[in-house]
């Protein structure tokens, strides 16, 4: 009862012990009107916020597929293209919000269409009705004459109709699919010599030759008894009117790599089957520009009937070959006029017309200051001298061509008419030196700094970054490896670097049975394509506004490392890509590295080009502002 008293009390205290009066009533029931209106307004704003911040539902599976930048892919009979990029790639990379670079929506992307199957061989800068326009004296029309602005094409070079993946490499060395380059004639005018036979759906190549009657393995050991080629110390050589490239294939497994080239000429497709069997070539001709190398760099050359007029125009054609021979290389010749007492009635010629040319080969060799190491059979053979020392003291007795200004770079070599001059050797200081350098014997060589590093030649490049370039590049392939499955399952032959620089991806990647195409950029700085020979592999200088000197669907890989830095601001980039897709085979892979928003331009293009791509992170890490673009051309044909 006390209890209840107490409280009482307190009740009646606070509230004047008594009833509620009626102003404390209206405060309490405003105090709750208030309290309500703010929840309510709390409840209303949360919902209206989540309603806004909601995504759209995709409508469809190409609405989803646009969002996170994919094509949709339908099955079906003669699809054949890779796995989804998926499965292929790691996760993209979305830069799509987060970059002041604006991307183009799905509904913005240029949509390439195929060109016409007309197209289907189409080699913009060696086009053979454009050519016709052209000078016919010393082929100069068979030279590069690329299409004007208003003639660049804007769509998709097509495959043929049931074109095929390639053969793997070795087995691709010996056979390719007719339905891939469907020409017969080969097969038919050299039937007798065994460059070619058709066999059902398929080409196959026994490796003979015009002068190699028994075949091209047995050639080549016809070479090496005369001259050490499989002891390491010969890498690199160059193959002057190549035919379908025998020799070169044949020199691969001697771990020789041959630069063979020949015009696009009557002999249709000779160099497109050397591509499509995985071995080194590309469309070029001595006529009146230097060939796209630079001075010193193959340790051997090669003629076989190659129907190269060599001592005419003052013998420019041979002393170009002097310019790109390395210090002691080799220079083979077969055919016409060598042997002529045995063929001249097969040549159709005369004794008398023969011995002058051979005469004439003779005088230009030894005013060249060659030394003719051997004739023997069908055979001659002559080597370079390994600096000029002597070949300076002789001047007067060989009437020799006049040595090359010094003010004239003997490496340029990009549109540049061929002079007939000596290529002066660099200096030495005894009769013994190897100007230039001596190279070690492969594969060392592929690892060792070459001597126009360690010389100092090449400005700012140390023999210090030269290791690093060479580290980075192997930790690089690692990473591509898990990133391209292709690659080391060996499905991949033919590989180009578009911006080659010190030749490191190709030193890594020798690890896998592919071939690199090094490409130095033309007039670059500084000119590494030197120092690429000299660790033993081969490349050519190009200017990636025009079009490369290759048959269509010629690479399996390209990788283009800061090559779209380098040329956003010379040209649109856009051709440039469509050239890339031109010379790209079906389900072939290119690999970007550069600025992200570089890449996310290259991708908003390529996204209308039939390809799937996404965009990765460096290997360092997200932090690093390089990425990497990964792109797979689907496959289609006409």
């Amino acid at each position: 009862m006390k209890q209840n008293h107490w409280f009482s009390g307190i009740m009646a205290k606070d509230y004047g012990g008594g009833s509620p009066k009626p102003h404390q009533l209206d405060m309490k029931r405003k105090r709750l009107t208030w309290i309500l209106a703010v929840s309510g307004l709390c409840v209303l704003f949360y919902v209206f916020g989540a309603w806004q911040g909601r995504s759209p539902t995709p409508s469809s599976q190409s609405d989803l597929s646009s969002k996170v930048g994919c094509d949709v892919r339908t099955g079906g009979k003669g699809n054949r293209d890779l796995p989804s990029s998926s499965a292929m790639m790691p996760d993209a990379l979305d830069f799509e919000s987060h970059h002041e670079l604006s991307v183009n929506s799905s509904q913005d992307i240029e949509k390439f269409p195929p060109c016409d199957i007309s197209y289907s061989e189409y080699t913009p800068c060696e086009d053979q009705q454009r050519s016709k326009k052209f000078d016919r004296e010393r082929f100069k029309y068979r030279e590069r004459h690329c299409p004007t602005k208003q003639e660049l094409l804007r769509c998709l070079i097509p495959p043929p109709p049931n074109y095929k993946r390639p053969f793997k490499w070795p087995q691709s060395r010996d056979y390719a699919w007719y339905a891939n380059i469907p020409h017969k004639e080969l097969s038919i005018e050299k039937a007798v010599q065994n460059w070619i036979q058709v066999e059902g759906d398929r080409f196959r190549f026994p490796g003979g030759g015009t002068m190699f009657a028994n075949g091209a393995d047995v050639y080549i050991d016809d070479i090496n008894a005369l001259i050490p080629i499989t002891d390491g110390s010969i890498r690199t050589a160059l193959d002057t009117g190549c035919g379908v490239a025998s020799w070169g294939a044949y020199l691969l497994k001697r771990d020789i790599i041959a630069m063979s080239f020949a015009p696009r000429d009557t002999h249709e497709a000779q160099v497109w089957f050397a591509l499509e069997r995985g071995v080194p070539a590309m469309i070029a001709i001595l006529s009146s520009k230097r060939l796209p190398y630079p001075a010193r760099s193959f340790d051997m050359a090669h003629c076989s009937r190659c129907l190269i007029p060599w001592p005419d125009y003052d013998g420019l054609y041979l002393i170009e070959v002097d310019r790109v021979l390395r210090p002691g290389a080799y220079w083979i010749l077969s055919g016409p006029p060598i042997r002529w007492q045995k063929y001249w009635k097969g040549w159709d010629r005369s004794k008398e017309d023969l011995k002058q040319e051979q005469d004439s080969i003779e005088d230009l060799a030894k005013r060249l200051c060659w030394r003719k190491v051997i004739e023997k059979g069908d055979l001659a053979i002559w080597q370079k001298p390994i600096n000029h020392v002597e070949c300076l003291k002789n001047k007067e007795m060989y009437a020799q061509p006049e040595m090359c200004k010094s003010d004239n770079s003997p490496d340029a070599a990009w549109y540049k008419d061929m002079e007939a001059c000596i290529t002066p050797l660099p200096e030495v200081n005894s009769p013994n030196e190897v100007a230039g350098g001596a190279l070690q014997k492969w594969p060392e060589r592929a690892f060792a700094v070459p001597p126009r590093i360690s010389s100092g030649s090449i400005p700012g490049i140390t023999a210090q970054k030269f290791q690093e370039d060479t580290g980075m590049w192997k930790e690089r392939i690692e990473n591509y490896k898990s990133l391209v499955n292709e690659l080391p399952q060996g499905h991949y032959r033919n590989v180009m670097d578009m911006n080659a620089n010190l030749g490191g991806f190709a030193a890594a990647m020798t690890k896998f049975p592919v071939w690199v195409m090094n490409v130095v950029p033309a007039n670059s700085h500084p000119d590494t394509l030197g120092a690429i020979y000299e660790r033993g592999f081969i490349g050519v200088y190009h200017d990636w506004c025009e079009a490369f000197s290759t048959y269509p669907r010629t690479y399996d890989l390209l990788h283009a490392g800061g090559v779209f830095s380098m040329y956003q601001d010379r040209c649109d980039i856009t051709y440039i890509l469509l050239e890339m897709d031109r010379i790209l085979r079906p389900q072939g892979t290119v690999i970007f590295r550069d600025m992200v928003e570089v890449l996310v331009k290259i991708k908003s293009i390529t996204d209308g080009m039939r390809w799937n791509s996404k965009i990765i992170d460096h290997e360092s890490g997200p932090f690093n502002p390089e990425k990497i673009l990964l792109a797979t051309k689907t496959y289609w044909t006409a």
